[in-house]
């Protein structure tokens, strides 16, 4: 089972997506793990997108198709697999498609004032890493360790908004792009991570 899943930042996606590769024994495919993993170990393609990056711009479409192209066809996706981050346009989709058939692409939708809310309420402590919501921790006082919290910088309101409404102008036409083949899977991802799942299964059915 070949799938893509969208949603919006911290609607749940990389939770979703651990217990779906899991379930299904398919690996998580992100195009920024795999571009990183490429230029780690040297490759010829690694090398090129390096040279973009360094430079500042953005690796081009057809090199991160070759890249996905060559992941694709090792072993561990012989049973399928789960892309995350990729496509994000439709030029991107039409390129995917010469490559490989999809078969689902699940769209996590979220309440993006919720979701807003829900980001700008996060607290991290640099120390240790805990993470929990200004609610649960109205001391600012880190239950794990006892160091102080904090707000990150793209968690903050503002950054949250904009990023959100970035999020949701690119996957427009890429949510229309798969409903129109017939492809699109949406889900109510403000649920319990466990209904969230059990959607998506029923939905992969």
């Amino acid at each position: 089972m070949n799938l893509i899943i969208m949603g919006a930042p911290g609607s749940g996606k990389g939770t979703q997506a651990a217990i779906i590769c899991k379930t299904h024994n398919i690996p998580h495919i992100s195009t920024g793990d795999l571009l990183r993993k490429n230029i780690a170990d040297g490759t010829e393609l690694g090398k090129k997108a390096k040279e973009f990056m360094d430079a500042g711009k953005l690796v081009p479409d057809d090199l991160v198709i070759a890249l996905l192209k060559n992941r694709i066809s090792e072993a561990d996706c012989k049973n399928g697999f789960l892309l995350d981050g990729f496509p994000r346009t439709k030029a991107q989709a039409d390129a995917l498609a010469e490559i490989v058939d999809i078969d689902i692409a699940l769209n996590l939708i979220t309440d993006l004032n919720k979701l807003a809310d829900r980001m700008a309420s996060r607290r991290v402590c640099l120390k240790c890493g805990f993470t929990t919501s200004a609610q649960d921790a109205p001391d600012g006082i880190c239950k794990a360790c006892g160091d102080k919290l904090v707000i990150r910088d793209d968690d903050k309101r503002e950054v949250v908004e904009n990023r959100l409404k970035v999020y949701e102008a690119n996957t427009a036409p890429l949510v229309e792009y798969y409903e129109q083949k017939g492809l699109l899977k949406a889900v109510d991802g403000m649920q319990s991570i466990e209904a969230v799942n059990a959607a998506i299964e029923a939905a992969l059915k």
